[in-house]
Parts: structure tokens; C-alpha cells; sequence
């Protein structure tokens, strides 16, 4: 059985929303917003803008390019997948030999 949502509230751009999420969920949810008031408040102070959208929308360009980049786990699996294949060419080589 699924773990029953609760209810919180949350505060992104002076706005207030209900949302109901999974309890394990909260406090990275909670960490979310933050980050994103934070990045929020972070381009109203340097760069010009015509209102509040404006600002949540530079978050939001930001935050989804974030989300592309390669982490340096990821980095690091790819590093090991290329040298993996590279052994794997090696034995084949010396399988057939």
C-alpha cells in the first residue's frame, strides 16, 4: 500500500501553494524551494526585469539546464564504461590471436 500524501504548504515567488506529497518527500521538497526563492531573489538583484514571471521564468531556464548537466558520478560511469570497452577490445584481440 502506498504511503498516504500529506499536505503542506509552500512559498515560491511570494506565492502560496497546497500541495500534498509523499512525507519521505518533504524535506527535499522543502530544500527545493528554498533554493529556488534563493535563485529567485539572486536575479531580481542583478539582473533587470518587468515582474515577478520574468524572474521565475530565468529560475526556471536555470534549474532544467542544471538538471541536463553530467554529474561527476555520471562522469565518472562513462569514464569507467569507455575504459571497460577498451579491455573488452583488448581480450577480443588476444582471444582471437
Amino acid at each position: 500500500m502506498a504511503d498516504p500524501l500529506i499536505p503542506i504548504n509552500i512559498v515560491i515567488a511570494d506565492r502560496s501553494y497546497r500541495l500534498k506529497i509523499q512525507a519521505d518527500d518533504e524535506e527535499i521538497v522543502r530544500k527545493t524551494i528554498k533554493m529556488i526563492n534563493e535563485k529567485i531573489v539572486d536575479y531580481k538583484t542583478n539582473f533587470a526585469g518587468k515582474d515577478m514571471q520574468d524572474y521565475v521564468a530565468m529560475v526556471l531556464l536555470w534549474f532544467a539546464t542544471e538538471q541536463q548537466k553530467p554529474t561527476p558520478q555520471a562522469l565518472l560511469n562513462e569514464d569507467n564504461q569507455d575504459k571497460l570497452l577498451k579491455i573488452e577490445e583488448l581480450l577480443n584481440k588476444t582471444l582471437k590471436q
